[in-house]
């Protein structure tokens, strides 16, 4: 076994894969960006190394940074997480070649082969995995997509090669749409995967996503650990996981979990990854593989009780697989919650910062929770979301609802807005109970009345700050003759509280970490300032200074949460100031543009 594995990565996975390496005798170290300094990752590791500023591509995505850690800390081995590096063929084959550093995942040239969406659909087809019907080769023009959908009929996807987790998708359901889609499909893959090839596929229309867990060793064996259900999702980002997948047949699970192993091992793939795959109407086809760990992979380890990541260690160091396919057994149900800092209510909206004030997880048999986070730290907020896992078992599937349901209820967390409302609401909801919600289901079919609903009933909102000599509380618990009750100020109907300065309590968009003076970009003149309404990451600038602009006018296209999101001018006029550039991350609040 290795005797100390750098982790690249940040938050719960992070201190996940040292657990993991810690228990098979090996020292960890922990990269970290700036705002990160002190995370829990940081915390948890034996060694620790600052990689650079807050951007991802300075810190976490610079290749020479985490190596020269790696060096530095005389690691042997380089796990990536997911995320961040964890399917870079080219940062994997950069370890791969760096004396005394072993890679723990597949290998660069099978990420390469399976990284590539049209590559990937050519082997699976080689080992007779059935794929949606769709190019195997990349499409250069809008005029070939057009031609695709006059032959198997509307809607059709068109996808980033290098894409995944919806980032590169775009679904166009008529000829109007495909050249704008088009071009967002390029503009994605070129800007998260430096890679602007996209195909077009047929696009399901009420899909289950069902993905095989699967580990392979350097001495041939493969494996599968059966199959998990990631139906529930919104913009294509999974939200809800669970296994085994409530609606296969014995029949059907086997077929495709035979099929991911034949596809795996055509690939001759290594070490952890999944394979994933769409089933309608009883037919199943190959979707991509996932050549990483996933955030659900838990699932997978609460119903089969193997350790996925010390295998990706042990399979790394070179050591065979120490079961058969047939030593692996599904035992009982499990779900995975993913616990983001989002307002459900609000189109699953990211918080822009704040402090977790409260941080009482739930306990007891068959209750798992990964995260990387302590009551009182500030949440960061320059990467993604997600701030625990709770992940819950029981002996079948009604046990796991019923342990699940219990769970949220004890789990609570006051700071920011989460999605443990949406949760609960989820384990009443009657599609999602019976089993039967699809892709879509999320998007496109729930009430969104319902998570309102369910956000006033199990919401927590943030505390209000005051000024310096504390927090202005606004939810009391009193006692009243023996009994105690909650007391919501706001619910009913109490007046503003102000600070003992005698103005308001602060309103309007925070402040950048450090105070004002820290801003990036100050504009002293005056205009309309356009500001961004949601943290994200800024994927191209339409306009310049000096531009003349017609109200309605795209100034620029701003990512959050894996959708493109068009800022446009509200008025016509002058451009006055741009704020941003292309690749940069923008908070809630940052001036973006200036309209004289």
């Amino acid at each position: 076994m290795f005797d100390t594995v750098l982790v690249a990565n940040r938050g719960e996975i992070a201190v996940r894969v040292m657990r993991a390496a810690e228990e098979l005798g090996a020292d960890t170290v922990a990269v970290y960006s700036d705002p990160d300094r002190h995370a829990g990752h940081v915390r948890y590791a034996d060694e620790a190394y600052n990689i650079g500023p807050a951007r991802a591509a300075d810190s976490y995505l610079d290749h020479d940074a985490v190596i020269e850690a790696a060096l530095d800390a005389d690691a042997d081995a380089i796990h990536p997480g997911y995320g961040f590096l964890a399917e870079n063929a080219a940062f994997a084959r950069r370890v791969e070649e760096t004396e005394g550093l072993t890679w723990v995942g597949p290998s660069s040239e099978s990420m390469e082969q399976l990284g590539e969406k049209t590559t990937a659909r050519q082997l699976m087809s080689a080992a007779a995995v059935p794929i949606v019907p769709g190019s195997t080769d990349p499409v250069d023009t809008a005029a070939e997509i057009e031609a695709f959908a006059d032959e198997h009929g509307y809607p059709v996807a068109i996808k980033a090669e290098g894409g995944g987790g919806g980032r590169g998708l775009k679904v166009v359901e008529d000829a109007e749409e495909i050249e704008d889609q088009y071009e967002s499909a390029v503009r994605e893959g070129e800007a998260y995967f430096d890679n602007p090839s996209v195909y077009v596929e047929k696009y399901l229309e009420a899909p289950k996503h069902i993905e095989v867990q699967v580990i392979a060793d350097h001495h041939g064996n493969v494996r599968h650990l059966g199959e998990r259900d990631c139906s529930l999702q919104r913009r294509h980002q999974k939200i809800i996981e669970e296994g085994p997948s409530p609606v296969l047949s014995e029949d059907l699970r086997e077929e495709i979990g035979e099929a991911a192993r034949r596809g795996v091992r055509e690939a001759g793939y290594t070490n952890a990854g999944t394979v994933e795959f769409l089933v309608e109407d009883g037919e199943y086809y190959f979707l991509e593989v996932n050549t990483r760990i996933q955030v659900e992979h838990t699932v997978t380890e609460a119903i089969t009780g193997i350790d996925i990541v010390k295998w990706q260690l042990r399979v790394a160091a070179g050591d065979e697989l120490a079961f058969e396919q047939a030593d692996v057994d599904v035992d009982g149900h499990a779900f995975e919650f993913r616990i983001n800092a989002e307002n459900a209510a609000n189109d699953f909206a990211p918080a822009a910062g704040g402090t977790l004030q409260t941080f009482d997880p739930p306990g007891g048999i068959g209750v798992r929770l990964d995260t990387a986070l302590r009551q009182g730290e500030d949440l960061v907020t320059d990467y993604d979301s997600l701030v625990a896992k709770l992940i819950v078992w029981g002996e079948d599937r009604p046990e796991a609802i019923a342990r699940s349901k219990r769970a949220l209820r004890e789990f609570a967390v006051e700071g920011f807005h989460t999605v443990i409302p949406f949760h609960r609401l989820m384990l009443d909801d009657e599609r999602f109970v019976d089993g039967t919600h699809t892709t879509k289901y999320l998007d496109e079919e729930l009430d969104p009345s319902r998570i309102d609903e369910a956000q006033a009933r199990w919401g927590t909102e943030p505390v209000a700050e005051a000024d310096e000599e504390g927090t202005i509380e606004r939810h009391f618990t009193v006692e009243v003759n023996g009994k105690r009750f909650e007391v919501d100020l706001e619910e009913r109907g109490a007046a503003e509280l102000a600070g003992a300065d005698a103005g308001a309590a602060p309103s309007g968009p925070p402040e950048p970490a450090g105070g004002a003076e820290e801003a990036e970009s100050v504009y002293a003149g005056e205009g309309e300032e356009v500001t961004a309404d949601m943290q994200g990451t800024i994927l191209s600038v339409n306009v310049g200074e000096g531009d003349a602009v017609e109200a309605g006018d795209v100034l620029l296209v701003l990512e959050a949460m894996k959708m493109e999101n068009d800022v446009v001018a509200s008025q016509g006029g002058t451009v006055a100031h741009v704020g941003v550039a292309e690749g940069e991350s923008v908070d809630m609040g940052d001036t973006l543009v200036v309209i004289e």
